[in-house]
């Protein structure tokens, strides 16, 4: 498929992990090894899968390393509501990881359509 980085999907998903990575280090301490352990290798996972999907030899397996990738992304959506509900995330911060997110899985989508 080509060099991984050079796909606007593995990009926003890199952009993604970095805005995930200084918000996890806003969580209380109680929270770091639960909820930003989780959020760490859910955000980590779209940009790896990308990256290893990119590389694999047919569109069949690609696509399923995206599929993989969509799945992390509906997890983050998750842990931005549990951060939410809990109070450790508002405002600009908040809004700028779920229009990340969204983009993210926009652009994931695409692909796998591309794919199909």
């Amino acid at each position: 498929m080509g060099d991984f980085r050079k796909l606007v999907a593995w990009q926003e998903a890199r952009r993604l992990t970095l805005l995930s990575r200084d918000a996890i280090l806003t969580l209380p301490p109680l929270e770091v090894f639960a909820l930003g352990a989780q959020w760490r290798r859910a955000a980590y996972s779209v940009s790896l899968n990308i990256a290893e999907g990119a590389s694999q030899s047919s569109s069949r397996q690609f696509k399923r390393y995206l599929e993989i990738a969509k799945g992390s992304l509906d997890e983050l959506q998750a842990v931005l509501e549990l951060a939410e509900a809990h109070g450790y995330l508002s405002g600009r911060r908040l809004s700028e990881l779920r229009d990340a997110r969204t983009h993210c899985v926009r652009l994931v989508m695409a692909l796998i359509r591309s794919l199909s």
